[in-house]
């Protein structure tokens, strides 16, 4: 049980780095995963309070891959989405950015990621 506790905890990786970002990015775009950006920071309590939605997204949508970027720790990447306020929720497939949402709207990111993964989801079934 420990272990399937710990996989959940884990379903949402951390990027610390414009390299391990590229290097994720690069992986789910090869294996045709869609992505889910969390942009956040440790100072902005609405971005902190995203992180267990964040959190059961991950859980339910495990054919998506999904990333934390906080944006004082991964600069680069945060300028180049033009992150300017958090949190910030991106979609991205094979590589590039397909939706944005800025701000902290549980309702708004579900229907938004419920949407995306829809096709994924069909095609499963």
């Amino acid at each position: 049980m420990e272990s399937q506790e710990q996989q959940k905890t884990s379903r949402v990786v951390e990027v610390d780095s414009k390299q391990s970002w590229d290097s994720y990015v690069t992986k789910a775009t090869d294996q045709g995963c869609p992505i889910v950006v969390h942009f956040t920071a440790a100072w902005c309590m609405p971005s902190v309070a995203m992180n267990p939605l964040v959190e059961e997204l991950a859980s339910t949508y495990q054919d998506m891959l999904f990333l934390t970027v906080d944006v004082d720790d991964v600069k680069e990447v945060a300028t180049k989405f033009e992150i300017k306020a958090m949190p910030t929720f991106l979609l991205m497939k094979e590589g590039a950015q397909v939706d944005k949402i800025v701000g902290a709207n549980p309702d708004e990111i579900r229907r938004m990621i419920e949407g995306f993964a829809q096709p994924s989801r069909v095609y499963v079934a």
